[in-house]
């Protein structure tokens, strides 16, 4: 009678902890809407980085808090806004506004121009080059929305896309070099359809997604 028992505890261990490994082990869900910042080799790609986001719709329009978001290419880190009066952020997004760190926008030594041509097809800063500098509020580094800036807007759908074969070639605030690709501007990296609602629209904008390679040793080339 022992044996019987003992064989039937055994066998309900084994059981048991058959059952143990087949269970799986829960896997908590990516949110694709986080803020997310991931490295793979020399390219660091942001995603969701928000600029001053949407708070309401007034009878002006979508309105947003005012406040730019930081964030410095060197430690692939968003900066809090009591840093916003030093060289500890490169760049400052609210809205379509990218600031440098420069002149009118901080005290560090940044500049930026936009490049017509492919991420991957830049290898080095041009030599010919000339990094412009903000001078807020007439103009800033790196052109918004026209022939020569970072996005399209396309007016009767109310979108804003990132423009392919457009390239910021930013100076860091510490005199470093680094070159971005805007990808998209909305919630999630998706673009909202056009048939989407008008607050579909204004409620996931102004979430960005880029990515860029950055050159720690000062050197012009990528």
């Amino acid at each position: 009678m022992k044996t019987i028992l003992a064989t039937a505890a055994i066998a309900s261990a084994l059981i048991f902890s058959a059952c143990k490994k087949d269970t799986p082990t829960p896997v908590t869900p990516v949110d694709p809407n986080a803020f997310n910042v991931s490295v793979n080799g020399k390219i660091v790609t942001v995603k969701n980085l928000p600029a001053d986001t949407i708070l309401g719709i007034g009878a002006m329009g979508p309105y947003g808090a005012g406040k730019y978001s930081f964030f410095s290419l060197e430690t692939n880190s968003k900066i809090s806004s009591s840093d916003s009066a030093t060289s500890n952020w490169d760049l400052a997004f609210a809205g379509n506004t990218i600031r440098v760190n420069n002149v009118t926008s901080g005290p560090g030594n940044g500049g930026a121009f936009v490049y017509t041509g492919t991420f991957d097809g830049i290898s080095q800063v041009p030599a010919d080059s000339t990094f412009r500098v903000d001078n807020a509020p007439v103009s800033y580094a790196i052109t918004k929305g026209s022939s020569k800036g970072w996005y399209t807007y396309d007016g009767p759908n109310n979108l804003i896309t990132a423009t392919p074969g457009r390239v910021l070639v930013i100076r860091t605030a510490s005199g470093k070099y680094a070159k971005v690709e805007i990808l998209n501007y909305y919630k999630g990296g998706v673009t909202p359809a056009t048939t989407a609602t008008d607050s579909i629209k204004s409620f996931d904008s102004r979430y960005y997604t880029f990515r860029y390679t950055y050159q720690s040793n000062g050197s012009t080339t990528f």
